[in-house]
C-alpha cells in the first residue's frame, strides 16, 4: 500500500516532487524545534491547489496520516513528521497572486516568506505581524500557528490580518472561508481555521489585510541596571495612554549574546535593554516620544540612545531580532520557551525564573515582547552532558507553570504543536477538550490531519459504524479508542 502511495504522490506531483530518500528525509525530520525528530514516509512538494487535492485524496484513500509543513521555524514540533506519514512541504507555492492596494488586500499562495509579503506590499503599505524569523517564515506556516511579532502589542496577530482563505480538507475537497471582506456572516470558521496548527487542512490561497505605512516612525533603545526598572517603564507607558508600535526587552545575557553577534552598540554591562518604538503622524509622534524618553529617565535608564536615521532604527532591531540565534554564541544548547503573563506580573514573573535558572544551575536568557506580556526564555544547557536536555525541559515547563499561575498562558505565538500539549491540562478541562475535537473532527473525521499535536492525548472521531475494526492511527499506537 505504501508503494501505491509513493506511486500516486509522484503522478500527482511529479517524480522530482517526492522525496523518498533515507538522507534527503532527514532534512524533514524535525522543525526548529531539534528535540524531537521522526523521519517521514515520504515528503512531497506539491506546486498548486490541484496538486494539493489529489495529494490528500491519495492520502485519504491510503488512511495514511501527513503533516503540511512550510518553512520549518516553528518551535513547538507543530510540523514534527508522523513515523510512516506524509510530509506536505507547501515551499513551492511560493507566488503573490494579487496585490490589491486601494482595497488594502493581498492573495498570496502558503510559500510565500514573511517578508516578502510586505516587500509587495510596499513601499506605500505593509504587513504588520513579523515574527522574528519573518526573512524565512512562510505565510502559511504564520496562518497555522496565529503568528506574532514585536509590533503586535499595536497592530495584533495574524488572525487579525487574514480575512479570506482557499483550503483543502483532509479528504481532498477544496473549500473557501471568508474572502476580502472583513466579517462574513455566520459562524466564524475563518478564526477557527487560523492557529490550528495544521490539524484542519492545508490553505492554499491565502488573502491578507495590509495597512499603509505610517507617516512618522520613532525608535529608541533604554538601558537599565535591572530588567524591574525596564518593567515600570512599560506599565507607566501603558498608563500614559501611550500605544507604541512595539516595545521589546531584552535582559543582560541576552544583550550578550545579541551584541556579540550584530555590534549594533548595545552596552556590554546592561542589565536590561527596552526598544521602544512609536508610529503615526509626524505631530503625534514627537509629542508621545518625549513622553516616552522622560518615564526611561524617570525609571533609571542609564542610557538612552534615539535612532537617527533609518540605518540606526535598523540596527537597533537587529540586535533584537537577532537574539534566538545569537544565544548560540554564549551556550552549546538551548531551549526557546514561549509564555504568555499579565503585563502587570512582569516582574513577579521574571522573578521565578531567576529562581528557577539558580535552583537548577542553568542560565535562562529573557527577551520579550513587553508589551503585551508574551515572555520568551531561553534555558541555556550542555547537550553533551547526558540527562541536560531533560532537565532544560523540565526548568521550562516549571516556567509554563508560573505564567499560567500568574494567570498567564502556556503560549503566545509560537503554538502548542508536540512539545506543549501536555501543559493543555493546566488551562483546560475535559468538556474544553472535547469541544476541541468536536471541531476537529468537522473538518477532518478520519484524523489523519497532523495526529499526535495540540492534543494532550490524542482522539479519535467516534465510534466507526459496523464491526470494530482498527483505526491506522490505534494501529500506530497516535491515538487511543474511548
Amino acid at each position: 500500500m505504501a508503494h501505491d502511495l509513493i506511486e500516486k504522490l509522484r503522478e500527482a506531483c511529479g517524480r522530482e516532487n517526492v522525496v523518498t530518500h533515507p538522507h534527503q528525509l532527514r532534512t524533514y525530520e524535525s522543525d526548529g524545534l531539534l528535540r524531537y525528530r521522526v523521519t517521514p514516509r515520504a515528503v512531497v512538494l506539491p506546486g498548486s491547489a490541484e496538486e494539493v487535492q489529489k495529494v490528500l485524496r491519495a492520502c485519504h484513500e491510503a488512511e495514511v496520516p501527513w503533516v503540511a509543513r512550510g518553512s520549518g521555524t516553528g518551535l513547538s514540533g507543530g510540523a514534527l513528521p508522523v513515523e510512516e506519514g506524509i510530509v506536505i512541504s507547501v515551499n513551492r507555492m511560493n507566488r503573490v497572486l494579487e496585490v490589491d492596494l486601494p482595497n488594502q488586500r493581498m492573495v498570496v499562495e502558503p510559500g510565500v516568506t514573511n517578508l516578502d509579503v510586505s516587500k509587495a506590499a510596499g513601499p506605500t503599505h505593509f504587513y504588520p505581524p513579523d515574527p522574528s524569523s519573518q526573512i524565512v517564515c512562510s505565510i502559511g506556516g504564520n496562518v497555522a500557528e496565529n503568528a506574532g511579532g514585536a509590533h503586535c502589542f499595536k497592530y495584533g496577530f495574524t488572525t487579525n490580518y487574514v480575512t479570506g482563505l482557499e483550503l483543502v480538507l483532509p479528504d481532498g475537497e477544496l473549500i473557501e472561508l471568508g474572502g476580502k471582506e472583513l466579517d462574513r456572516p455566520g459562524y466564524d470558521l475563518l478564526g477557527a481555521f487560523v492557529g490550528s496548527e495544521g490539524t484542519l487542512g492545508i490553505a492554499t490561497k491565502i488573502t491578507v489585510r495590509i495597512v499603509p505605512v505610517p507617516e512618522a516612525v520613532r525608535t529608541l533603545v533604554a538601558f537599565f541596571e535591572h530588567t524591574s526598572n525596564a518593567g515600570r517603564v512599560v506599565s507607566d507607558i501603558v498608563a500614559a495612554g501611550i500605544v507604541p508600535g512595539a516595545i521589546e526587552m531584552m535582559d543582560s545575557l541576552a544583550i550578550e549574546a545579541a551584541e556579540g553577534a550584530t555590534h549594533a552598540g548595545y552596552p556590554s554591562d546592561a542589565g536590561a535593554a527596552l526598544v521602544v518604538e512609536l508610529d503615526g503622524s509626524e505631530a503625534e509622534c514627537e509629542h508621545r516620544f518625549k513622553e516616552v524618553e522622560k518615564l526611561c529617565e524617570g525609571n533609571g535608564a542609564t542610557s538612552i540612545r534615539v535612532a537617527q536615521d533609518e540605518d540606526e532604527r535598523q540596527l537597533i532591531w537587529k540586535a533584537r531580532k537577532a537574539a534566538f540565534a545569537a544565544m548560540g554564541r554564549v551556550s552549546t544548547h538551548y531551549y526557546v520557551q514561549d509564555g504568555v503573563i499579565p503585563r502587570t506580573r512582569l516582574s513577579e514573573v521574571l522573578e521565578r525564573i531567576d529562581e528557577l535558572s539558580k535552583e537548577y544551575g542553568m542560565p535562562v536568557a529573557n527577551v520579550f515582547h513587553a508589551g503585551d506580556g508574551n515572555l520568551h526564555p531561553l534555558v541555556c544547557y550542555d547537550g553533551h552532558t547526558e540527562g541536560e536536555a531533560e532537565r532544560a525541559e523540565e526548568l521550562s515547563g516549571k516556567i509554563l507553570t508560573a505564567c499560567v499561575e500568574a494567570g498567564g498562558s502556556i503560549t503566545g505565538e509560537h503554538g502548542v504543536g508536540y512539545d506543549k500539549k501536555r501543559y493543555m491540562p493546566r488551562m483546560f478541562e475535559e468538556p474544553d477538550f472535547d469541544a476541541f475535537q468536536r471541531l476537529r473532527c468537522a473538518f477532518d473525521p478520519a484524523g489523519m490531519a497532523n495526529p499526535g499535536k495540540v492534543m494532550p492525548t490524542p482522539r479519535l472521531c467516534g465510534e466507526v459504524p459496523g464491526p470494530y475494526r482498527q483505526h491506522p492511527l490505534e494501529a500506530a499506537g497516535i491515538a487511543e479508542r474511548f
